[in-house]
């Protein structure tokens, strides 16, 4: 298949991202040695380069960004944006005053995938550093995805915190009146999961959101044109850095306005940890490949009769 990792990474989070890939080696990719891409805003150093390399026999690429992908563009205000984000940083708002935070949400909404070393690849895996996988996975999960017409994988689905998104749902209606050849190629919204994503008969959003520091996808999802003028219709408004979009709702948005639901699969067999929240599957015949404890599951995908999507968390 022609998938492979993405990981962006700073030289300084090297135990961090060494912890992750020792254990995608071990649960996973030591039977099918898919390569590894590392982006950084920086240059790898040497150390970083040789302990990576050293930890699997897969091809690993490493790459920088580029200021395009990884700065702010002519059409930003940053007065206006350093007024916001102390406004935001009042608040208590997590990263509200990081302006590196803001730059990775937009590189990971909307050029991760545009970066030329990911040319040769169909799919990818996003994996972060300080992440723990628990279960042994004995299939091609690239393999899985195609032969079975899957475009966004996830194992996590959270909630966002509102007060870094307040117009970005408005963005979106705005956008769907101002293209109306995208919303003519968009799927019904009865077989797709707009209805995931969306509160209030449509007029509102209602936080939900497929948490993307994992995530397994079809890089064509991102490619395509109605993608590609949605993200630049979002970027020209300035949402990423007067306010805080995150990846995780602008693509879980996109990909519940664009996809139908059976393109979505949940990978409830992949046990995965980030940060203080877990994915552990409760059922008993992952026993014997899984270190976790379900008693750990964060929540529960559930989904209905009819494909509908729901999220329950603890």
């Amino acid at each position: 298949m022609r998938a492979c990792f993405v990981v962006l990474v700073r030289n300084n989070e090297l135990q961090g991202i060494k912890n992750t890939v020792t254990q995608i080696e071990a649960r996973f990719n030591k039977r099918f040695n898919y390569p590894y891409v590392f982006l950084n805003d920086d240059y790898f150093t040497d150390e970083f380069i040789n302990e990576i390399s050293s930890l699997t026999t897969a091809q690993v690429n490493f790459g920088k960004v580029d200021q395009q992908m990884w700065g702010y563009p002519s059409y930003i205000n940053q007065t206006h944006a350093a007024v916001q984000r102390a406004e935001l940083a009042a608040q208590g708002v997590p990263y509200a005053d990081s302006e590196s935070y803001r730059h990775m949400c937009r590189f990971q909404s909307g050029f991760f995938f545009r970066h030329p070393l990911l040319d040769a690849y169909d799919y990818y895996w996003r994996i972060e550093p300080d992440v723990d996988y628990h279960c042994d996975i004995d299939y091609d999960v690239f393999r899985y995805m195609k032969d079975n017409g899957k475009k966004y994988g996830f194992n996590i689905a959270f909630r966002e915190y509102m007060a870094t998104v307040p117009s970005l749902w408005q963005t979106v209606l705005d956008f769907q009146k101002s293209h109306p050849e995208v919303v003519k190629q968009l799927p019904q919204v009865k077989d797709s999961l707009w209805n995931f994503v969306a509160g209030n008969n449509g007029d509102s959003y209602n936080s939900c959101h497929f948490w993307t520091n994992f995530e397994i996808a079809s890089l064509d999802l991102w490619r395509s044109n109605e993608y590609l003028k949605f993200f630049n219709y979002l970027d020209r408004s300035g949402g990423f850095f007067y306010e805080r979009w995150g990846d995780a709702p602008v693509h879980s948005i996109a990909a519940a306005m664009m996809l139908k639901k059976d393109e979505f699969h949940f990978f409830n067999d992949i046990g995965y940890r980030h940060t203080a929240y877990t994915h552990c599957p409760t059922e008993s015949i992952y026993r014997d490949k899984c270190s976790c404890n379900p008693d750990d599951n964060f929540g529960k995908i559930i989904y209905y009769g009819r494909g509908e999507l729901n999220s329950e968390s603890d």
